[in-house]
């Protein structure tokens, strides 16, 4: 069975439309916006959400952290969270 397709853009909106939803003092779990994607096989997409959101990051849309401290968006590993950024550009969602 062939999964359906999910765009680089699609992941980039769902991320940054999540952690606004989220709002400046939430959070989004990776898995979270996984399976806002897709219901099946979300795990796939967890590589690619790691990656945008690092990406993210470092344009200073999201914070990536790690046991409630922001990360360094080029070296963390383990369990981690997203947070919108205070210089979010909303307009990358709603264009």
């Amino acid at each position: 069975m062939k999964r359906p397709r999910v765009s680089d853009e699609l992941v980039y909106e769902t991320i940054l439309k999540m952690c606004d939803e989220a709002g400046a003092t939430g959070s989004v779990r990776p898995q979270d916006v996984a399976m806002a994607l897709t219901n099946e096989n979300w795990q796939t997409l967890t590589k690619r959400i790691k990656l945008f959101a690092s990406k993210l990051a470092q344009d200073d849309q999201i914070h990536i952290l790690r046991k409630g401290e922001i990360a360094d968006p080029e070296d963390f590993k383990g369990v981690y969270r997203l947070q919108i950024a205070p210089g979010f550009d909303r307009s990358r969602i709603e264009g």
